[in-house]
């Protein structure tokens, strides 16, 4: 490269423009330390577990493996369960249980309800299975879930599935919309 010339005009142009310089005494510049991010509230710790009732009010019979569930909150009109076994409502969502350990199936079943509950479905399925693989032919699961559903605050009715639904094996649950 070769080097340029610069005139003398140039250069008295440029020393006018730059102004008074002074000589670095110190190589070194401090950097401004960084903001901390600001502070993001922690999401609320959710106890579903507060959403079940008591079990001292609630007694029911255990039921067979071809035994269909059926339950309507007390206030609630009969056409309501005979429209929820017709489909009438719709499914918003649906979980499938059978297979889980009891304490896997309640914290699934309540996770997916309140999560349901959130993002108000109205009507939702869960398959929790006929308890054909149980001892002595007492379906384990699907007796928690009709304890469990009756507990619940937000279950308004709930029965079983028609047989191309699941059946005996199945329910169709409706939620209550209203917010506590």
């Amino acid at each position: 490269m070769t080097k340029k010339t610069i005139s003398i005009e140039d250069s008295d142009l440029f020393r006018d423009t730059v102004g008074t310089v002074r000589p670095i005494k110190a190589d070194k510049v401090l950097l401004k330390q960084p903001d901390k991010p600001k502070p993001y509230p922690k999401k609320p710790v959710i106890n579903i577990e507060a959403h079940l009732r008591e079990t001292a009010d609630i007694t029911i019979e255990k039921v067979g493996l071809e035994d269909s569930l059926s339950f309507a909150a007390p206030g609630l009109q009969k056409n309501v369960l005979k429209k929820l076994r017709q489909g009438f409502f719709g499914l918003d969502a649906e979980i499938d249980l059978h297979g889980l350990s009891s304490h896997e199936a309640k914290r699934q079943l309540l996770c997916f309800l309140n999560d349901c509950v959130i993002n108000t479905c109205r009507c939702v399925h869960i398959v929790h299975g006929k308890g054909y693989r149980s001892t002595d032919n007492h379906p384990i699961l699907k007796n928690n879930i009709n304890l469990w559903l009756r507990q619940h605050e937000k279950v308004q009715a709930f029965c079983s599935a028609p047989p191309k639904d699941g059946g005996t094996g199945a329910v169709f649950v409706l939620l209550s919309m209203t917010k506590n």
